[in-house]
């Protein structure tokens, strides 16, 4: 290429036979290689190539089929068009291929075939002087005219299209700033014409021959557009049709809609968008930033991929609660009698809701309260959040947090990211349709963290009083008022809440019901919801209470219900059973054989039962109802699964029973020791915590400095002397920790040291000091639950947990002989029967500051 005499291609030149299009310069156009000959020129022309020159090859077109192809040499056209391969894409799918972009420099004219194989190469003769377009000479004469007229009849093409779409407008400048010798070219590549049309217009060599060539085309083009128009007027039902453009010039691919009435109709969707953008109420931040994006919108085509991601974008906002609330129900009286018919006890939360009821109807613009119900599994914490919000006549909500391991299932994807969407407190509002509802974050204590961050530190502005007024989503974007929400979280331990998180809510404590209240629970929710479950009726079955106490005692030992309701739903799914198919009576039955299917209290008449037994061969249905007693109950649910073995394995001395809190709620725990002949060594096992193992260790140390006091010396000064003790905490399997178990380890060493029994009603709780104090622990009510389900008549606790048996109920106080203590002298004595005399008193010294 030389520079002095404009731009001029190489005389030589690689042929590339294409079929299917016409490549006219000015233009660019895809074009797939897949035959033999054009695949071996990309190999070893394009993809090999290391110079500009190399690049530059010759586009012929091919009038024969490329599916019958052979190694013959097509007829070629004289004239073909010089182009630069822009790119090179290749593919195996569905077969080996090459898709090229190849811009079209000028014409050529193929003067002499120098090679065939292995792809083409010609000689051939420039035919455009390109150079002469950029001198600036103005054609004149019939040439001036036709130029002129095809100058106007593409600026009254591209008039016709929308020119709000940015690629209509770029032509529209290219109108202007193109020479006009390059307009038929340009034109013709993009508008509907066939290929034969096209190969007129590139054999036009003569400039004057070519806007003759190319005016009818885009006149007729024009007229086209313009009866389509009348169409649509006609007929505005009918569907959009759009013009494809053909792929060229520097918007390849793009389409334009043929007729203003087809934009008029995407203008109309795009207006009722609009309206309820304005219609949504939102703050002024969020309106303004829709506003934009609905801007943004209307001058975007469809065919864009961000179109469909503004569009959800604004169909989202605008379908968010902004200013929707529903009316709260402030009625104190009915919203009791509400709670009390749907859940028994749990005094403590239905309180907190009255409490706030009474506030609303003070203070209208109350924010909502952000609480935690902490409990055993079970207990009903998920359920009485719905009762709240039925009682509130609130809208519910329930997201489940147990295993969210992503802050953005709380706060939501930037738009920036494919498949962005918002989280689950604004989907959560989209669903509900209003800005008060009652949020129930289940499981809060579940919470995972991974590289995605940490959601627990993502709800802390969620749960936040001073923040959830401006909740700001990555996808909105905008901020969002959460202070009308109602957020009840719920978990069964604070221990895994991060402390920050725990700051910002109320924590209410909902501990595991007694036996008492279970059996009112069953009989009032349980039986009655299960019946209705299995197709049942009261006139069918009945369980008496005596029945359920059985169940609660023997076949479950948990602090919620969820185990009762099992086994309640099992008796259920047996009597449907023998409902279903009637109870077969024959003479060889024994009485005892009935009734281990069930006792039916119409039986009960001696009478009666000799009248139905004297029948030949009956085959009756059971007598209704059917009424559950003990010898039923084993034979449904089989053997007890629980036994009251406290007194059982208290015969020997070294056990002791102490309790201990789980997130299940309060259990009992047996510590058992035994000593032999060694060297002084303490081994503890069964899973033991740090805290638990030196509370062990804190418990011989003190024994060992008050031997002499307790008689526990056996002759020698040190009790441990040429004896190794084993301290062991059933279950083994389960991990143990805390160091509630202080008195509990001291009472049975000084058992297994001294050759005592302790007693086998006793339970007992506290932390010990090395002085021999006992200091108080936590988690008693579940405690004293625990050691009232197991049947046992006295609880040891320290003296400073007094004030916590307020909790726990009347007739549970009733029961159980509770003794305060502040020392470990004042345990041994109440674990022992006869107590446990000291052989030297030690007077308390009274402090004189």
């Amino acid at each position: 290429m030389s520079s002095n005499s404009g731009i001029q291609i190489p005389s030589r030149l690689p042929l590339l036979c294409t079929h299917d299009g016409v490549l006219l310069p000015g233009s660019t156009m895809r074009i797939s290689v897949d035959t033999a000959r054009n695949m071996q020129l990309v190999k070893s022309r394009l993809l090999k190539g290391t110079s500009l020159k190399s690049t530059i090859i010759g586009v012929i077109p091919n009038t024969r089929d490329p599916e019958h192809d052979s190694d013959e040499l097509p007829s070629l056209h004289s004239i073909g068009t010089a182009g630069l391969a822009v790119q090179v894409v290749g593919s195996n799918w569905p077969k080996p291929h090459y898709t090229l972009l190849i811009t079209g420099l000028c014409r050529f004219r193929m003067t002499k075939l120098l090679r065939e194989k292995p792809f083409l190469v010609a000689e051939v003769e420039q035919l455009d002087k390109l150079e002469q377009y950029t001198e600036g000479d103005q054609a004149d004469g019939e040439l001036g005219e036709l130029s002129q007229r095809f100058y106007q009849a593409a600026v009254q093409l591209v008039g016709m299209l929308d020119m709000s779409v940015p690629v209509v407008a770029k032509l529209r400048r290219l109108l202007d700033s193109l020479p006009k010798e390059t307009l038929p070219d340009v034109l013709a590549s993009m508008i509907r014409t066939s290929n034969k049309e096209k190969l007129q217009v590139l054999d036009a060599v003569d400039l004057e021959e070519r806007f003759k060539k190319a005016l009818p085309l885009l006149t007729r083009q024009i007229e086209g557009l313009k009866l389509l128009q009348k169409t649509r007027k006609l007929r505005p039902d009918d569907d959009k049709r759009v013009l494809a453009i053909r792929k060229g010039g520097v918007f390849p691919g793009r389409q334009f809609s043929l007729d203003e009435e087809g934009e008029d109709e995407d203008g109309d969707d795009t207006a009722v968008l609009e309206k309820k953008v304005k219609a949504a109420a939102m703050p002024e931040a969020a309106l303004r930033v829709c506003l934009k994006e609905l801007k943004r919108l209307k001058k975007m085509p469809e065919s864009m991929p961000e179109y469909a991601l503004t569009r959800n974008y604004l169909e989202m906002m605008v379908e968010l609660p902004w200013s929707k609330s529903s009316k709260d129900c402030l009625d104190i009286r009915a919203a009791r009698v509400l709670l009390d018919n749907d859940h028994y006890a749990m005094e403590k939360l239905k309180r907190r809701v009255l409490e706030y009821l009474a506030v609303r109807q003070l203070k209208s613009t109350l924010k909502g309260p952000i609480l935690c119900f902490v409990g055993p599994p079970g207990v009903g914490k998920t359920s009485v959040g719905r009762s709240i919000a039925r009682t509130l006549g609130r809208e519910f909500h329930r997201i489940a947090l147990g295993g969210v391991c992503d802050q953005s299932d709380i706060r939501g994807h930037r738009r920036t990211y494919v498949g962005s969407m918002p989280g689950r407190i604004i989907n959560g509002l989209k669903t509900v349709g209003v800005n008060n509802p009652v949020f129930l974050l289940d499981e809060v204590d579940k919470l995972g963290k991974s590289l995605q961050g940490d959601p627990a530190a993502a709800l802390l502005e969620v749960l936040d009083p001073e923040q959830n007024h401006s909740f700001t989503d990555h996808y909105l974007n905008v901020p969002f008022d959460l202070s009308q929400v109602l957020f009840i979280a719920t978990a069964n331990t604070t221990a895994t809440i991060p402390p920050a998180l725990l700051d910002r809510m109320e924590v209410l404590q909902v501990p595991g019901y007694t036996q008492e209240e279970k059996v009112e629970i069953a009989h009032r929710h349980l039986i009655p919801h299960q019946l209705e479950q299995h197709g049942l009726t009261p006139q069918q079955l009945q369980i008496p209470q005596d029945t359920t106490k059985d169940i609660i005692s023997k076949y479950t030992r948990e602090a919620g219900v969820r185990s009762l309701e099992r086994k309640i739903g099992a008796i259920c799914r047996a009597v449907a059973v023998k409902v279903a198919e009637g109870h077969k009576v024959s003479r060889a039955e024994s009485p005892a054989e009935q009734h281990r299917v069930c006792r039916e209290p119409m039986l009960r008449n001696d009478q009666t039962y000799k009248n139905k037994e004297e029948g030949s061969g009956i085959t009756a249905p059971p007598e209704m109802p059917i009424v559950i007693d003990p010898i039923a109950l084993k034979d449904i649910l089989g053997p007890p699964v629980f036994e009251m073995e406290v007194s059982e394995r208290l015969t020997l001395p070294g056990v002791a029973i102490g309790l201990a809190w789980t997130p299940m709620g309060g259990e009992i725990m047996f510590v058992e020791a035994s000593r032999m002949e060694g060297e002084g060594q303490l081994t503890l096992t069964g899973q033991l915590g740090d805290v638990m193992k030196e509370s062990a260790h804190l418990a011989i140390s003190w024994l060992r400095s008050n031997a002499k006091t307790y008689l526990l010396t056996n002759g020698s000064a040190d009790p441990l002397e040429g004896t190794d003790i084993h301290l062991h905490f059933p279950a083994g399997a389960v991990t143990k920790d805390g160091p509630s178990a202080g008195v509990t380890i001291v009472t049975c060493l000084a058992s297994l040291l001294s050759g005592r029994l302790v007693r086998s009603d006793v339970a007992m709780t506290g932390e010990i000091t090395l002085r021999g104090l006992v200091l108080p622990v936590g988690g008693i009510k579940d405690k004293v639950l625990a050691a009232h389900r197991a049947s046992l008549k006295r609880v040891i606790i320290p003296k400073r947990n007094e004030k916590d048996l307020e909790e726990i109920p009347p007739h549970v106080r009733a029961d159980l002989d509770f003794v305060f203590a502040s020392t470990l002298d004042e345990v041994l004595n109440a674990a022992f029967d006869g107590g446990f005399p000291a052989a030297v008193s030690h007077p308390q010294v009274v402090s004189k500051l």
